[in-house]
């Protein structure tokens, strides 16, 4: 993986290696293999490096579809979680939140502080982390169309609160 991104000239922490890692079904952090690259690679319509540094922006810009957002975010979650495990630790959580939504959730910087200061979140599940996304797409910034009877996990009411300073997070 070090190879590849110096070859393409872009960071390991890239969002748009996460992308990569998506358009390739890649199961395992940090490693691509041979089957999964070549399959990606043909599916991404490149066959060299230099094309795939090309095609790059083309990949980074794809998370501005909500429909491939949503598709990588949940990618994200089986990709980034350790392997037999159900749920993501909340240090693996928040590094990949912040590679999806800080540029794209007015409230994320309020939602990483509320991660760091609460105390009975050690991890996330895959509804915690999926809702994360609905939330950030459908509540405004103001959290005045928040519904606390709606079906959120306890997890978003809690954040909810934290935010309109009636936790003690």
């Amino acid at each position: 993986m070090e190879r590849l991104c110096k070859s393409i000239k872009v960071e390991p922490g890239d969002v748009v290696m996460l992308v990569l890692a998506h358009q390739l079904n890649a199961k395992k952090m940090g490693f691509f293999t041979l089957e999964e690259w070549s399959r990606g690679m043909q599916k991404i319509q490149c066959d060299s490096s230099a094309k795939l540094e090309r095609k790059l922006e083309v990949l980074r810009e794809s998370l501005n579809d909500p429909v491939q957002l949503k598709s990588v975010f949940r990618y994200a979650f089986d990709f980034a979680k350790e392997p037999g495990q159900r749920t993501m630790e909340l240090d693996t959580a928040n590094i990949m939140l912040e590679l999806l939504l800080s540029e794209r959730w007015t409230l994320f910087s309020k939602f990483q502080q509320f991660l760091k200061q609460t105390k009975s979140c050690r991890v996330l599940n895959r509804d915690q982390w999926n809702n994360v996304l609905e939330f950030s797409r459908s509540i405004l910034p103001d959290l005045s169309n928040y519904d606390f009877d709606g079906a959120w996990p306890v997890l978003i009411d809690d954040f909810v609160e934290f935010v309109k300073g009636d936790s003690t997070c």
